[in-house]
């Protein structure tokens, strides 16, 4: 039978902070055999919680913490948020060969056990000595998760495990696990939680300060507690339709002069081109969603744009001189999916500070700028502190930030909502709206059909690296009735 877990009166507060602590008195106890959701706003605690659970906190990574009681499972498996974080090895199948090693598993079965969890996970490669660094993030996540469960836990703490993957990962993966864990314990820290509900027996709900809100069935929670989780921004069903969404107040007309245009243009990685675009251009006020499958090409096509892995072909930008980073950074912004690829100082002001233009870095109008993008972005509160020692709803504000610091007149965005509560997603679509309407073209991969829905004006799809522009017959019903050339965003 599977194991619980408990904590009484748990107090926890960062070194160094001068925040007050991040739990106050937090009393829970967990059944064995439960399936539980924890949600709450981003930077409320909900991954460390869960690595208090889990014995992460303080046995591995040592954070000061008092409590009158501490039980955690004896054998449990966590998937991070960040699948880079738990690899140990740099090829796929050895990095399942390692646990399994651990377990004292008989070399010859190994190769049948390392197929039978990636295909439990949908991880389907050709050969599975490839080099996890060329894998997708969604991949990595897979790959991660198949790891996880070749320890055979009894319990397992997840920590946004499908955040990363695109519909059809998303719902292999769940599927796995409810598959997996009839007789599990499960703690799930999820954003997208319409796949998850249906298995889920009880929902923790979290306040901004680390409190506990809420905790009881799903649907009741949901029902008793609907406007304060609207008020704190957290995920719930119905949360797209309640606000309205209804942030198309202009729209700017496409114009007879792109921007931006790409003709016969490949961008390469090892030698092997990655994405590949015939003929296609962009237009002010353009919001363009990539879609497709993980590792089919989608942030290989930001990182050739950007001149960041090897080019071939055509890719012209207005006003743009030269073909190098420095050139197009005067022009375009790049949001990252990892959002610490482009954190370069020591503090959350110190990261707007860098990515002001030169001539203006060190003027007067540097504080009333950054001042600014932290009311803008909620980072008011976090001026101070290390990018790094941000939460992972707290790095992807800060990153897109970061990159519209300089205004710029094409915006490519990967993944940029992913790890967001629904406050801060709905926030950064405003934002970008805004751009959007004052003429910055948007680009922006993401999985969330939401977003394709209620914000494309153009959707490309990505299909084994060529991208191609889905006619309107093919594109969701709140993009395909836009007048043409109008943008029709986040209804």
């Amino acid at each position: 039978m599977s194991e619980g877990m408990s904590v009484t009166n748990l107090r926890l507060k960062y070194p160094g902070e001068d925040a007050p602590l991040l739990f106050q008195g937090v009393s829970f106890s967990i059944e064995p055999g439960e399936k539980v959701l924890l949600l709450g706003p981003s930077g409320c605690g909900k991954s460390t919680l869960l690595q208090v659970l889990s014995g992460i906190v303080p046995d591995i990574v040592e954070i000061p913490l008092k409590a009158d009681g501490i039980h955690i499972p004896s054998r449990s498996g966590y998937v991070f948020q960040d699948p880079e974080t738990q690899f140990c090895m740099p090829y796929v199948d050895e990095e399942i060969a390692f646990v399994l090693e651990n377990l004292q598993v008989p070399r010859e079965k190994m190769p049948a056990r390392i197929a039978y969890y990636l295909e439990l996970v949908g991880l389907q490669l050709e050969d599975t000595h490839t080099l996890i660094g060329n894998l997708s993030q969604g991949m990595k996540q897979r790959l991660a998760i198949a790891s996880v469960l070749a320890l055979e836990p009894e319990v397992l703490f997840l920590d946004e495990p499908t955040a990363l993957l695109d519909e059809e990962g998303t719902e292999q993966v769940w599927e796995t696990i409810r598959r997996i864990s009839a007789e599990k314990t499960l703690v799930i820290v999820e954003h997208k939680i319409s796949g998850i509900l249906g298995f889920i027996d009880r929902l923790i709900v979290m306040s901004p300060d680390g409190g506990l809100l809420a905790d009881g069935p799903p649907q009741e929670v949901f029902e008793a507690y609907k406007q304060q989780m609207i008020d704190y921004g957290i995920w719930y069903p119905g949360v797209w339709d309640d606000n309205g969404m209804d942030l198309k107040t202009s729209s700017v007309l496409q114009t007879a002069a792109p921007v931006m245009t790409l003709r016969d243009f490949v961008g390469l990685r090892g030698g092997q081109i990655k994405t590949s675009v015939d003929n296609l251009s962009v237009y002010p006020g353009d919001w363009i969603t990539v879609v497709g499958a993980n590792g089919a090409g989608k942030s290989s096509l930001l990182l050739a744009i950007m001149r960041l892995i090897p080019t071939h072909g055509s890719c012209w930008i207005e006003g743009v001189k030269g073909s190098k980073v420095e050139h197009l950074a005067e022009q375009v912004g790049f949001v990252f999916q990892n959002p610490e690829f482009q954190f370069v100082t020591n503090s959350v002001e110190e990261e707007l500070a860098y990515s002001l233009p030169e001539a203006e870095q060190g003027r007067d109008v540097q504080p009333a700028a950054i001042e600014r993008l932290l009311r803008e972005y909620d980072l008011l509160a976090l001026r101070k502190r290390h990018p790094f020692q941000l939460s992972m709803g707290q790095k992807r504000r800060l990153s897109v930030a970061s990159a519209m610091v300089r205004g710029p007149r094409i915006l490519l965005l990967d993944e940029p909502t992913f790890g967001l509560d629904a406050r801060g997603t709905l926030r950064i679509l405003q934002q970008l709206e805004r751009l959007r309407a004052s003429g910055t073209v948007i680009v922006m991969v993401t999985h969330d059909p939401e977003i394709v829905k209620r914000c494309a004006t153009r959707v490309w799809q990505v299909e084994d690296g060529h991208v191609k522009e889905l006619p309107a017959e093919k594109l969701p019903a709140s993009v395909a009735h836009a007048p043409e050339g109008a943008a029709m965003l986040c209804k």
